[in-house]
Parts: C-alpha cells; sequence; structure tokens
C-alpha cells in the first residue's frame, strides 16, 4: 500500500501528510488485531490465588420423584449434589435413581454410591476419584 500512497502523491492526488496519518492509524490497527492465542502467549502463565471460583456442594434429600427436578436444575447449573433418598420409598427411590443416571449422562457427569441410599451426583467439571465399598453386615 506504500507504493500507491507514494505514486498518489506523485501524480498530486494526496499530501504526503495525509499518506502518514493513514499508515499510522493502519499500523495502529494492526497492533490491536493480534489472534487470542498471541495475546495468552504474551501473558504467560500467571493465574491469581483468589480467581478460583468457589464450589458449592448440594445436599438434598427428596420427599418425593417431584423433587428431583430441583437436583437436576442444580446439575444443569454445574453443581455436584448429594442425595440422601432415605426418607422416599424404595420404588420410588429407583426411578428418582434411574431419572438422576439419566440427567448426568446427558451432562457428561457421573453418579456414585456413597453410602446406603446417598449418591453424588456432579456435572462433567468434578471429578470424582476413589471410591466407597459397601459395610458388610456380619453378624458374630
Amino acid at each position: 500500500m506504500g507504493m500507491m500512497n507514494k505514486f498518489m502523491n506523485f501524480i498530486g492526488i494526496q499530501e504526503e501528510e495525509e499518506i502518514i496519518e493513514r499508515e499510522q492509524v493502519a499500523e495502529q490497527q494492526e497492533d490491536h488485531e493480534t489472534n487470542p492465542v498471541e495475546q495468552r502467549k504474551n501473558k504467560g502463565n500467571i493465574v491469581s490465588i483468589h480467581s478460583a471460583k468457589q464450589v458449592r456442594v448440594i445436599l438434598n434429600e427428596p420427599k418425593s420423584y417431584e423433587d428431583t427436578q430441583e437436583i437436576a436444575d442444580h446439575l444443569r447449573s454445574r453443581r455436584p449434589v448429594v442425595v440422601n433418598l432415605h426418607l422416599v420409598r424404595s420404588d420410588q427411590a429407583t426411578r428418582i435413581v434411574d431419572f438422576l443416571s439419566g440427567t448426568v449422562y446427558a451432562l457428561n457427569g457421573s453418579i456414585s454410591k456413597i453410602g446406603p441410599n446417598i449418591f453424588l451426583c456432579t456435572p462433567d467439571t468434578v471429578e470424582i476419584h476413589g471410591s466407597i465399598s459397601e459395610m458388610m453386615n456380619t453378624e458374630g
């Protein structure tokens, strides 16, 4: 573009000051239009300690099958939920676990049994490591 500006200046269509001004504006625009990858490379690996989002774990004891919608809403909001099914009948508990299993599957999350009738449902942003073995009732 520099040659075109010089040619137009030589013919007399443009003034030298206009050319310099246009080139400066073009250079400033090029400086501001860097791609995000280059911007991240320039920043380095600086991470603020206080920038981590605080994770809230929800405890829920549904009293009926209708209460599972609230649990699904928490999971959609990317909050892990501990579900205690002690207050519902066993047939309702089975339906609730089936519904929550489908919910966490759809959200790429996971569901784990952490106790008798207690389940941990997590979205894809939370990883679960380890397992809890069930205590066997041994009479002796």
